[in-house]
């Protein structure tokens, strides 16, 4: 019996813990260090160095749920934060940020270049028939390497083009903003691909399905198997798994288990969630399961993860 009220009472502490998700690590709605909400179509332009120097050139790592950020950094060194990874990046380089994706800097104080904010539902409608982006559009994308047609300086010219006529009273404005996004995201795009060493290539309806499943594991965490997220798709999971592979290179399985990998240690590295609050964030059914499973993949507890962070 006192299991079972173990059981219970651990059963409905589930919806609070759910509900503070996120509260001790930072979120903004809006750009760092801001509360305001910012509308569907959001877009905002800024020299890298006009917001960081007000936080003496260190911002927290954090989340935005529903923004992209491109952040081109023209000159200067910085650490990069993203989830439990640490990086020394300089400049020239570009950083592209998916919502929800957890990311922080601290930068040399002599670091400059420009941040381009858009919202998740402007990006979707801009490039709703570019369909070769979406792997390109998750997670965070680091690229370093440029080419001669696409110099640092081009990149800095097209940005600069955006900012200027974000803030212009021009006519045609918002044609032309969107027109100018388009080319400089073709442009990051085919960079990317440099970077990347490879192509991949997908007929609409495969990438449609592939950014669909994306947006299932961010809803079903752990609730859901392979052949549960194929079957709401309309697909086979080895449809699915097909799919995966000629995108991404990796299995509708390795997604999920990174993504639940990567908000794991978030979670042990920048919050001071229990083990078991963090089993019911990732949607787990058990704290066990999630403790093996994390195991399993890292060759570490949840417990000696954390403490080896801490070092």
């Amino acid at each position: 019996m006192l299991l079972v009220s173990l059981l219970i009472v651990y059963a409905e502490q589930k919806d609070n813990f759910i509900t503070s998700a996120l509260k001790r690590i930072y979120q903004y709605e809006g750009i760092y260090g801001e509360r305001v909400k910012p509308d569907p179509e959001y877009l905002f332009s800024e020299l890298l160095e006009t917001r960081s120097c007000n936080f003496d050139w260190d911002i927290k790592p954090h989340i935005h749920p529903r923004l992209y950020q491109l952040f081109y950094i023209k000159k200067g060194k910085l650490d990069f934060y993203e989830a439990a990874n640490h990086f020394k990046l300089e400049g020239p380089s570009l950083i592209l940020v998916a919502p929800t994706a957890l990311h922080g800097f601290t930068y040399a104080a002599e670091a400059s270049g420009r941040i381009l904010t858009m919202s998740d539902t402007l990006v979707d409608t801009l490039f709703s028939g570019l369909g070769m982006l979406t792997p390109m559009l998750n997670g965070v994308q680091h690229i370093s390497a440029f080419t001669s047609h696409y110099s640092p300086e081009k990149v800095d010219e097209l940005m600069a083009g955006i900012n200027e006529e974000l803030f212009s009273s021009e006519p045609g404005k918002r044609t032309m903003l969107r027109a100018c996004l388009q080319q400089l995201f073709i442009v990051i795009y085919r960079l990317w691909q440099h970077n990347q060493s490879k192509e991949t290539a997908a007929d609409d309806m495969s990438l449609t399905h592939f950014r669909r499943f994306r947006q299932l594991i961010l809803r079903a965490g752990a609730t859901q198997t392979v052949a549960q997220m194929a079957q709401e798709l309309g697909i086979t999971p080895v449809h699915l798994n097909r799919i995966c592979r000629q995108i991404v290179g990796r299995s509708a399985g390795q997604l999920i288990q990174e993504y639940l990998l990567e908000e794991a240690r978030k979670y042990l590295t920048y919050t001071s969630y229990s083990v078991s609050e963090i089993a019911y964030l990732l949607h787990f059914e058990y704290p066990n399961y999630f403790a093996r499973f994390f195991r399993k993949h890292t060759g570490l507890s949840p417990t000696q993860f954390r403490e080896k962070e801490k070092r």
